[in-house]
């Protein structure tokens, strides 16, 4: 989560108003394709902001539920200076939204699902927004709103209160009234799986699609991430960025080899899906950069649906806890390990819980890195 502002327009970012007119048209396509009268809405971080805002703005009578997950609803920080960022607890657009003595909307269902001191953007000191000493004037309470229904679920991280197994139970009870049925993911016959390639533009990732990209999708052994066979799928994105879908086998480990312009070649080494997905959407890593230039290969361990945490989780990467992985609160979801050029092509372990991936460390001087993205 970047500072930003809602009055000055910022490259390859959008702007609190940009986000109420999507997802207002968003909801209106979907009511017009189902026939429902009200949608429930779930949105992590700054997606629950644009819940509200539409909410708020007119939208409460299309919408039964809204559930924010993490969302600094009183702000990363509330402090006087920065008047116009929508991330200042006192700045114009939170004070919009949290105006009157009920801070949520008439008619419809709120439910906040918050971290109990492991949320990064949840935080009295500043050193988690580079202002270390400095009072951010927000608690652990902050992503709570008068008038929800509000819940605590233990030492999970920002991510983690959208994504986690137990957020997933919570979410579903609050909508459906009931306990799901199950919380493991039930695996199909056969999977499908496509997506969205974005990109980097100035070592910024955004969620814009990526025209001329090249995705090719291996099988690999689960044991040591060698390839079994050619390629399953191949596809260069066009101008809308969509590679697939590529059938595969919900047991089976995969590597995801995307070459996208002007960016190294990414080999993303991934669990089984046990489900089709529209939405795997991929991103080359980031440039290969000064720390890198001694290297024979560049391994990154990845989480994107979470942080790793210290001593709270079981982080390996090749047998040790990563050293750039700070202890305390979660605040680093990447991990990298660099290779002398006589370990080029070794086997390298990513462990995160009881997850494991084994990817294989690929010639930097090729402009390749790898990838080990961890899901669970």
């Amino acid at each position: 989560m970047r500072a930003a502002t809602t009055t000055v327009e910022q490259a390859n970012r959008s702007s609190t108003e940009d986000q109420r007119r999507e997802l207002a048209a968003a909801i209106a396509e979907l009511k017009r394709r189902t026939g429902a009268s009200r949608v429930a809405l779930v949105g992590s971080s700054r997606g629950g902001y644009a819940i509200r805002n539409v909410i708020k703005n007119g939208g409460a009578s299309d919408v039964s539920h809204a559930v924010l997950c993490g969302t600094p609803n009183h702000g990363v920080f509330a402090t006087d200076d920065q008047p116009n960022n929508e991330f200042n607890g006192r700045g114009v657009f939170l004070r919009g939204l949290n105006e009157g003595e009920s801070e949520v909307t008439p008619g419809v269902a709120f439910l906040t699902l918050r971290s109990d001191g492991m949320d990064k953007y949840a935080q009295a000191d500043g050193r988690f927004i580079g202002k270390p000493g400095t009072p951010t004037g927000v608690t652990n309470e902050g992503p709570e709103l008068k008038g929800a229904t509000n819940l605590v679920l233990g030492a999970l991280d920002h991510r983690e209160v959208a994504f986690h197994p137990r957020a997933f139970r919570e979410i579903y009870k609050f909508i459906a009234g009931r306990e799901p049925a199950r919380i493991a993911i039930v695996p199909e016959p056969s999977v499908r799986l496509s997506g969205l390639i974005t990109g980097t533009p100035g070592g910024v990732p955004t969620n814009r699609p990526v025209a001329g990209a090249t995705v090719d999708v291996f099988r690999v052994d689960p044991e040591t991430g060698e390839r079994k066979g050619g390629a399953l799928h191949s596809a260069k994105t066009g101008a809308d960025g969509r590679w697939g879908p590529a059938q595969v086998d919900p047991a089976w480990s995969l590597e995801f080899v995307l070459a996208s312009p002007e960016m190294p070649t990414t080999h993303i080494y991934r669990s089984p899906f046990p489900r089709s997905s529209d939405v795997v959407h991929l991103r080359a890593a980031r440039p290969l950069g000064p720390a890198d230039k001694d290297a024979g290969a560049v391994v990154i361990m990845s989480r994107p649906r979470g942080y790793f945490g210290l001593p709270r989780d079981v982080v390996l990467f090749d047998g040790k806890e990563p050293a750039d992985v700070k202890p305390g609160v979660p605040t680093d979801a990447a991990a990298t390990l660099r290779l002398p050029a006589s370990e080029v092509g070794r086997n390298i372990v990513a462990e995160f819980g009881e997850e494991r991936i084994v990817a294989r460390a690929w010639p930097a001087q090729e402009n390749r890195i790898a990838v080990a993205e961890l899901t669970y």
